[in-house]
């Protein structure tokens, strides 16, 4: 996983560049983000629900 080419210069950069380009990485990460966001969403729904509740007495 080390540098792809033989100089280190942006004009030889043709496409993606990344650490875990060709590896299993980049969808682990992303994985992983999409069940933190989906964990907050839930957390602040069922906050938000039990404020609400709170009012509607």
């Amino acid at each position: 996983m080390g540098f792809p080419y033989d100089e280190a210069s942006w004009s030889v950069v043709d496409g993606a560049m990344f650490m875990g380009w060709g590896s299993g990485m980049p969808g682990l990460y992303t994985l992983i983000a999409a069940g933190i966001c989906v964990a907050v969403l839930l957390f602040g729904q069922r906050t938000e629900s039990a404020k609400t509740k709170q009012f509607e007495k």
